[in-house]
């Protein structure tokens, strides 16, 4: 019963940087081939279509959201499936807020703030790459 007992310790203690991913450390992102967009963050994607943009924006998102949010961005229930992120300006929207400012709730790291780290270049490459896997 002991040993019971401590797996299950041990499994939740194992368990909390799946449910808090502020340990996240973000991968540099090669954006060379790409407009650069300066400080000021654009309201809408820039590279939408861009095949370039959505070649980097592959290999981005593999490296710095894939764990969360999956493989070809098919979630397994830990973070939303960003297939299904509205396509678009009204997507956009609600992706720059979110890459920006990262996910905190009830002081927990659900997502952290990916803007300063990764910059707007690579962001808005993964935003291409997500349009290009979207489903209805």
């Amino acid at each position: 019963m002991h040993a019971a007992a401590l797996a299950g310790v041990l499994a939740l203690a194992l368990a909390g940087p799946v449910h808090a991913h502020g340990d996240v450390v973000p991968q540099a992102v090669d954006t060379t081939g790409l407009e650069r967009l300066g400080d000021k963050w654009r309201d809408s994607n820039p590279y939408r279509s861009n095949q370039r943009a959505i070649e980097i924006g592959a290999s981005a998102f593999n490296q710095n959201c894939a764990r969360c949010h999956g493989l070809g961005a098919v979630s397994g229930g830990i973070a939303p499936d960003l297939r299904y992120l509205e396509k678009g300006d009204a997507g956009d929207e609600w992706f720059k807020e979110r890459v920006i400012n990262g996910s905190i709730r009830n002081g927990v790291t659900y997502m952290p703030a990916f803007g300063e780290a990764l910059g707007q270049e690579a962001l808005w490459a993964i935003r291409s790459w997500l349009e290009t896997v979207h489903e209805d």
